[in-house]
């Protein structure tokens, strides 16, 4: 399968996520034959990789298709076509047997930690349950363990037998990171994973997120819709608009040379801190005609600059 990226001098590298023409249809309804009549293309031809040790971030609007691409990668959808390449291995056709210890590698932070931890386990058995799964520690080994990981995100071993309805909304998201962190994962998919968390906090779990990245070498996929947030943590960052990539550079790069309408468009709408300043929002707008047009594609304008063209 062709990747959608075009360049000559493109230096040759072996990325530990590599994602290859991917997309994810959802039939949104049928006839009375049970025939397909409207489909939503979530996601829709994106590739790109994510080197080992870094921080590859995707922003876009919501329904522009980035937390689809998050579950794509985690498996938890399968994909309607395309290919996702994990540590040079294809798993997008494995088995739920042969996926177990990628399971294992590949990790998640979802948006809202309430709901993604049980209400009825404690932090003991919530940090516990991956491991179990996985067989890993036992006794007296696992629970230094669990406390190592508690103290790692910032909460203390005090708080071991404590519900997730104990602890505040911050709180919550460090022990899912620790939850995700119980298996020695390579790879932590972060879904808006301070979105639901006060502005206060939202700093401080993102300090957290990249202290452990420098401890422990993990590589992210962060996913968000604030902007400012994402360029501080993200080393390259990936703008999706109607579930297809549309720019990709490094985070200055994107930030201060923005060249697709819509990241023109996206970074007019952040908020400024000078209240002096005055700011004009671009809108974007793409034509649409009655004919076919050629898919775009990403070309290579400067060195790891890829804008979307047709």
């Amino acid at each position: 399968m062709n990747s959608i990226y075009k360049s000559d001098n493109r230096v040759d590298t072996t990325p530990l996520v590599k994602v290859d023409q991917l997309k994810k249809h959802f039939v949104t309804s049928t006839n009375i034959w049970g025939k397909k009549e409207q489909v939503l293309k979530a996601v829709d031809g994106v590739s790109f990789h994510i080197n080992r040790g870094e921080t590859f971030g995707l922003v876009g609007e919501s329904g522009s298709g980035k937390s689809t691409v998050g579950r794509c990668l985690l498996r938890l959808y399968d994909y309607t076509d395309g290919d996702v390449h994990f540590d040079g291995q294809n798993i997008s056709r494995m088995s739920a047997k042969q996926l177990k210890p990628y399971r294992r590698r590949i990790q998640s932070i979802f948006q809202d930690p309430y709901s993604s931890l049980n209400p009825g386990m404690n932090v003991v058995e919530l940090i516990s349950e991956p491991m179990n799964i996985h067989r890993m520690y036992t006794g007296k080994e696992r629970k230094e363990a669990i406390v190592s990981l508690l103290e790692k995100v910032g909460l203390q071993s005090a708080h071991l037998y404590r519900y997730p309805h104990e602890f505040s909304g911050g709180q919550r998201q460090r022990l899912s990171i620790a939850r995700a962190l119980s298996v020695n994962p390579e790879f932590i998919v972060c879904d808006e994973p301070i979105s639901a968390l006060d502005v206060s906090i939202q700093a401080q779990v993102i300090n957290t997120l990249e202290d452990l990245q420098g401890e422990l070498g993990l590589t992210y996929l962060f996913i968000a819709h604030d902007l400012s947030m994402v360029r501080h943590i993200s080393d390259r960052i990936g703008v999706m608009y109607g579930g297809r990539l549309v720019e990709v550079a490094t985070s200055d790069e994107l930030y201060n040379n923005p060249l697709h309408p819509y990241t023109q468009a996206l970074l007019s709408s952040m908020p400024v801190p000078d209240p002096r300043a005055v700011i004009e929002p671009i809108s974007y707008s793409p034509a649409l005609t009655d004919h076919a047009e050629p898919e775009p594609v990403l070309h290579e304008v400067s060195p790891g600059h890829y804008v979307s063209q047709y």
